[in-house]
């Protein structure tokens, strides 16, 4: 259902340069710092090809709220997303979105669900960039709060609200060069053709799920109802696991201290 054509996406980028963040100082680049040069240059790139159709996640908000001035209160302005999944990864919380305003507009939050967003029709497609330093060796990034998913999850279900969203990843992997940052392959992944069961929670780095994009199984062939079911049974299963071991590495050495 997608309206990107992922194939010719990355295409495009291989071969791409950035100008290097702190080009000046030759210092250590921050997987952040690395990954906005190249996270600007996919948005201006998609603005190009979709220009009513593609926007930064606080960009829709905006404009969302700028074309429906009638809509003023939380519960109004949650009633202009038609997807029950959307809201909940796309809004900001009560507060902020009861204080909107024109003189009081949202602005970008490194912790906004998706960088690049394309919507159409009722169709949200979320697009977050990741980027990776080929010159180096370095663990999976955090992509995505466990806990956020299974809570997307539960609400896919509760509404059976099934095609309106979908969550897509694209990696960069750069190389250094003098003052530039070149592209020198792209990958593209989508959360829900990964096999839940194979994705990795790292419980101690904030719940967060794990991968390299160029390394994100892709076999998953089921619904997206079947996927939200499967998801929950693994994040479930794994706090489970997660609470026993917390229970006999802090709790059981301790306990006949505190036991009157």
């Amino acid at each position: 259902m997608s309206n990107i054509n992922y194939t010719n996406l990355l295409t495009w980028l291989k071969d791409k340069e950035v100008d290097r963040p702190n080009a000046a100082d030759k210092g250590t680049l921050s997987g952040h710092a690395a990954g906005e040069p190249f996270e600007k240059l996919v948005y201006h790139h998609l603005k190009e090809l979709f220009p009513n159709n593609v926007y930064k996640q606080y960009e829709f908000l905006n404009d969302l709220y700028r074309r429906n001035p009638a809509s003023i209160t939380i519960k109004d302005r949650q009633l202009l997303f038609d997807s029950p999944v959307a809201l909940f990864l796309l809004s900001r919380g009560d507060t902020a979105t009861r204080d909107w305003d024109l003189q009081n507009v949202f602005e970008e939050k490194q912790n906004d669900t998706a960088d690049i967003l394309f919507h159409k029709d009722g169709y949200f497609e979320l697009i977050d960039v990741k980027t990776r330093n080929m010159s180096k060796s370095a663990q999976a990034p955090n992509i995505i709060s466990a806990y956020k998913v299974a809570q997307m999850c539960a609400i896919i279900l509760d509404n059976e609200d099934f095609d309106t969203v979908s969550i897509n990843y694209i990696e960069v992997d750069w190389n250094p060069s003098g003052d530039k940052l070149i592209c020198a392959q792209a990958h593209y992944g989508d959360l829900f053709k990964a096999t839940p069961s194979k994705l990795y929670i790292n419980w101690a780095a904030a719940m967060q799920i794990q991968f390299h994009v160029s390394e994100l199984d892709q076999t998953y062939s089921g619904t997206l109802q079947e996927w939200a079911k499967a998801y929950l049974k693994m994040f479930v299963a794994s706090a489970e696991h997660r609470c026993k071991i917390m229970y006999t590495k802090y709790v059981e050495p301790f306990k006949k201290y505190v036991v009157e």
